[in-house]
C-alpha cells in the first residue's frame, strides 16, 4: 500500500471568536524548543515557577494550584470529581451552556443536583442565589464567572459573599475570565476553581489551571467514598506536581513551555494593566459595531469585555456572512450557541486579539460584508 500524501498549508487566521485566542511569538517561539523528560530537574524547576505564576494571576495564597493535563473540560471534571460524592446536595447556577455542562457532570457523579436558571443573556443575581441557598442549603455551590456562550459576566463581587456565608463549599469556572478580567480567589474565598490556556491567558489549548483551597483538600481528605477517576485524582496528580515528583503521566511538555511563556508576559504586562487593555478593547469594538448598526445581545451592566454577544443582522444569511468573513478576510468569530444558534454573533477579544490593529481589522471587514 502507498501512501501520497502532501505536507499541510494551515492557513492564516485572525481568531476573534470564542476561543481559542491569538497567541504571542514568543509563546510559539518556545513551544518549538525540544521536549525534555517530564521528571528531568530543568523541567521541575519550571514547574515551581509555572505554579507561583498561576497563584499570582488567580490572585492567591494556595499551595494547591497547577495548570491540569487538558482544556477546561479536564479542570472542571477535575474538581467536581474530587470534591463531589454521591448524594451530595449541589446548586449550580445556569445561565448558558457551561453552567449545564456543569450540572450535567454532578448529577453523572451520583450528586443530588438543584438549579438555579435564569434564561441565557442574563446574570445570576444577588437575591436569586440567596434565596436558592436558603431553600437547597447546599454543601457545594458552582458558579460560572464568565458565561463564554452567552457573552454575561456574573457579578462574582456580589454573588461570592452569599456562597461564603452559607458555608458550602464554592467551586467557580474562570475559564474566559482568568487573564481578562479582575479574579480575585482568595478575596471571594473561592474553595476550587478552573481556567483554560486559549482564552485570555494567551496560550494554544491544553492546559487547565486550577487552584483548591485548603478546607477544598480537607473536605477530600474526608471523603467516604473513593475518588471515582485515576487521571484525575488530586492526590496522585499533586504527589507530581508537589513536592514528591512521583510519577503520575507524561505532562505535555512543550504546552508548559508555552503557558510559562504566558504567564510571563501577563505578569510583565500587570494584571491591573491587562484587564485595562481589555476593557479598552471592548470600548473601541463597541464604538465601531454602533457605527455598523449591530447591536449587543447583552445588557450593558453585565457584559463581558473579553466575549461579545453580538445580534446578528440577519438569522437568515447568519452562517453565510460569518463564514464570508472567515473566507475572504481570514478573520474568525464564533456564532450562538443552544437557543442561541443563529442569533447571536460571539466576538472574542482576548489576549493578543485584544489588539487595536485586530478590532480594525474585523471592523473593516464587518464593513464591507454588510455593505455589500
Amino acid at each position: 500500500m502507498s501512501f501520497n500524501i502532501q505536507p499541510f498549508h494551515i492557513p492564516k487566521r485572525l481568531l476573534m471568536g470564542p476561543g481559542p485566542s491569538p497567541v504571542h511569538p514568543s509563546v510559539l517561539e518556545k513551544m518549538s524548543c525540544a521536549p525534555i523528560g517530564h521528571l528531568d530537574p530543568f523541567f521541575l524547576s519550571l514547574m515551581e515557577e509555572i505554579k507561583t505564576m498561576l497563584r499570582a494571576v488567580f490572585q492567591t495564597s494556595n499551595e494547591f494550584t497547577f495548570p491540569i493535563s487538558g482544556t477546561g473540560s479536564a479542570g472542571m471534571e477535575f474538581c467536581l470529581v474530587n470534591l463531589i460524592e454521591p448524594q451530595d446536595r449541589v446548586l449550580v447556577g445556569i445561565n448558558g451552556l457551561f453552567g449545564r455542562r456543569i450540572a450535567d457532570l454532578a448529577i453523572k457523579l451520583g450528586a443530588e443536583v438543584k438549579t438555579l436558571e435564569v434564561p441565557w443573556g442574563q446574570s445570576i443575581e444577588v437575591e436569586q442565589l440567596k434565596e436558592a441557598i436558603s431553600k437547597e442549603k447546599p454543601k457545594v455551590v458552582a458558579l460560572v464567572h464568565a458565561e463564554t456562550s452567552t457573552g454575561i459576566c456574573n457579578p462574582m463581587e456580589e454573588l461570592a459573599p452569599i456562597v461564603a456565608e452559607s458555608g458550602a463549599l464554592f467551586i467557580l469556572d474562570t475559564v474566559t475570565s482568568l487573564g481578562g478580567s479582575p479574579v480575585f480567589i482568595d478575596q471571594w474565598k473561592v474553595d476550587a476553581t478552573f481556567s483554560a490556556t486559549q482564552k485570555c491567558i494567551g496560550s494554544p489549548p491544553g492546559l487547565s489551571p486550577v487552584s483548591f483551597s485548603p478546607r477544598a483538600l480537607d473536605v477530600i481528605a474526608k471523603r467516604k467514598t473513593k475518588i471515582p477517576s485515576w487521571y484525575f485524582d488530586c492526590s496522585l496528580l499533586y504527589g507530581y506536581w508537589g513536592h514528591e515528583r512521583l510519577y503520575h503521566h507524561t505532562a505535555p511538555i512543550n504546552n508548559n513551555y508555552g503557558l510559562h511563556q504566558s504567564l510571563r508576559l501577563i505578569l510583565e504586562e500587570g494584571l491591573q494593566n491587562r484587564w485595562q487593555r481589555h476593557y479598552q478593547a471592548h470600548l473601541m469594538l463597541k464604538e465601531g459595531l454602533s457605527q455598523l448598526g449591530l447591536k449587543f445581545f447583552t445588557p450593558e451592566d453585565r457584559r463581558l469585555w473579553q466575549l461579545n454577544a453580538i445580534t446578528v443582522p440577519d438569522e437568515k444569511t447568519e452562517a453565510f456572512l460569518r463564514k464570508k468573513l472567515l473566507d475572504a478576510y481570514g478573520i474568525e468569530i464564533g456564532p450562538g450557541l443552544g437557543p442561541l444558534k443563529g442569533k447571536i454573533w460571539r466576538i472574542g477579544l482576548m489576549a493578543e486579539g485584544a489588539r487595536k490593529e485586530n478590532i480594525e481589522r474585523l471592523l473593516e471587514a464587518l464593513k464591507k460584508i454588510l455593505s455589500r
